[in-house]
């Protein structure tokens, strides 16, 4: 396929359909657009009528066109920093985990740390947690950082240890945990803020390892169809790099960044306020409460049901928590939270709800909640943001950990869209598979790749394809303050779209899992074309 013109002639799609998510108009044969704006959507006769003589036009009759998709929670930097650094996902045990570290490629150092990122003891045989000790075999003199696949955990090595200080006499620091033996000794895992000690030590990486990342990072977006990320939690450092792109028109893609709210570049994001480019913004930050439930890290009302003698961590003590979201809030800033578990959401969602509405608070994974606090969304005006492939990667463990009565209202998407409340869905990558195709088979199914279990898990929580693209598309807009410019191909609107083999909405959701996106336009320009 050549490469759409861009400039001055319109430009026409015809395809088998399009899907608009206009209410209408919900389906379409074509699609024109000129200067990156949406020019006519409808019937092909009429949508090249008001095309004119001269357009440049393209036909895709095995094919419908779609509105961009949207990654409402993700990690930019993270994503171009995990495919350069080890790959530990998708291992079945601690010894092939090492054996992946053990043949790290020269990019995964940084400084003299050897890093890795994605291993998920939950996978490995009798799900137990990893030791320094198999580190220590393989690298007995370099430090090891190897995070785990939700970034709340880290296995390092004893070299690690030894720079950061971490002795058996280490106390747990506030809302972090040094996993011990027997003996008290640190075994070499490290859940939460317990990380701080070690990745204070690692040197921070170099401009052109940022740069290389960052673009690695987006190009692999636009290959997968996502027209915009909202990055949840940026750093300074980052947000500059992408401002300097963002002026010579270089980002490919959206970006809706949060500021992180709780690293070192707070307060110089809370002075500089919020900020809007050609391509990106930053109206949002970022807050952390709480830790992940596959490392016991998220904060539950009960212990958990397969450890009694945890109930989880609170980053942040409530009364702090208010007043950060209260400072940002005051400064015109949406406040995005990362809460997982049903304790955590009590404390956010009733903080969020004493702030101002019109700034569409957020609470990004709400992934485990009580009945009561179901309905809050909706009254407090909160957005939730979930991220579909949680639930399908959680479901083999997380009914142990919360047992049957908490698992109810468990990445409860269903429950809460059925109140009223806007539903923005992500992946949280590179925790999960960026590809939102993905996201959308499993908000349609609640299976994994091979359609286990039947019927989905919690299959009361399964949506019809419509809310599944809906999450992805006009819910993805609204949690940006873009209803009125994105989420649709409607006139007027920004020309955001895909071209894609697979209708996400009528075609059987296995469909998905193998679909690979044919063309991602942004801002009427094709930024990805398959070969």
């Amino acid at each position: 396929m050549k490469r759409v013109p861009d400039g001055e002639r319109t430009i026409v799609f015809v395809a088998k359909r399009v899907r608009t998510m206009d209410a209408a108009r919900p389906t379409a044969e074509a699609i024109a657009w000129r200067h990156g704006k949406i020019l006519a959507v409808g019937g092909r006769s009429e949508v090249l009528q008001a095309a004119g003589p001269g357009a440049a036009i393209e036909e895709f009759p095995n094919s419908v066109i779609v509105p961009g998709l949207v990654d409402a929670h993700a990690h930019l930097a993270s994503l171009g920093r995990s495919l350069s650094i080890v790959s530990l996902l998708e291992n079945t045990s601690e010894a092939q985990a090492v054996e992946r570290v053990k043949a790290a490629p020269a990019s995964a150092h940084q400084g003299e740390w050897l890093m890795g990122r994605g291993w998920d003891q939950n996978d490995w045989a009798g799900q137990r947690w990893p030791t320094r000790a198999s580190l220590d075999a393989v690298h007995p003199k370099t430090p090891v950082f190897l995070v785990r696949i939700d970034g709340h955990a880290a296995w390092v090595n004893s070299e690690a240890l030894r720079r950061a200080g971490i002795t058996a006499a280490t106390e747990d620091p506030p809302g972090g945990r040094i996993l011990r033996d027997e003996q008290g000794e640190p075994t070499g895992v490290l859940i939460d803020n317990a990380m701080d000690a070690v990745t204070a030590k690692i040197p921070a990486p170099t401009d052109t390892e940022v740069q290389l990342r960052l673009k690695v990072a987006l190009e692999t977006c636009a290959r997968l169809g996502l027209t915009q990320v909202h990055d949840a939690g940026m750093d300074l450092r980052t947000f500059r790099q992408l401002q300097q792109w963002d002026m010579v028109r270089g980002l490919p893609v959206r970006l809706y960044a949060m500021a992180d709210g709780q690293g070192e570049d707070a307060e110089q994001f809370l002075g500089l306020g919020t900020f809007s480019g050609r391509h990106l913004e930053m109206k949002a930050v970022k807050l952390v409460i709480d830790g992940a439930l596959g490392s016991r890290g998220a904060a539950l009302h009960a212990p958990y049901s397969d450890e009694p003698s945890q109930q989880g961590l609170l980053l942040l003590t409530p009364q702090d928590f208010e007043q950060r979201a209260r400072e940002f809030a005051e400064r015109g800033f949406q406040v995005a939270v990362h809460a997982i578990g049903d304790r955590a959401n009590s404390v956010v969602i009733e903080a969020l709800g004493k702030l101002d509405p019109k700034l569409r608070h957020r609470v990004e994974h709400a992934q485990v909640l009580i009945a009561d606090d179901v309905p809050k969304f909706a009254k407090y005006g909160l957005i939730a943001s979930f991220q579909p492939t949680h639930a399908t990667s959680d479901m083999p463990w997380a009914p142990a950990r919360l047992g049957v009565e908490r698992t109810r209202f468990a990445y409860a998407w269903k429950s809460v869209l059925d109140t009223g409340a806007h539903v923005a869905f992500g992946s949280d990558f590179p925790v999960e598979d960026p590809n939102p195709l993905l996201g959308l088979y499993a908000a349609r199914t609640r299976q994994d790749g091979k359609g286990s279990p039947p019927g989905g898990f919690m299959p009361e929580q399964v949506l019809t394809g419509d809310e599944a693209l809906a999450g992805f598309t006009t819910g993805a807009a609204w949690a940006a303050f873009a209803e009125e410019r994105r989420g649709k191909l409607a006139v007027g609107f920004d020309a955001d779209l895909l071209v894609l083999p697979v209708d996400p909405v009528s075609d059987s959701p296995s469909a998905l899992a193998g679909a690979k996106v044919q063309i991602t336009v942004v801002d009427g320009v094709d930024v990805y074309r398959a070969p």
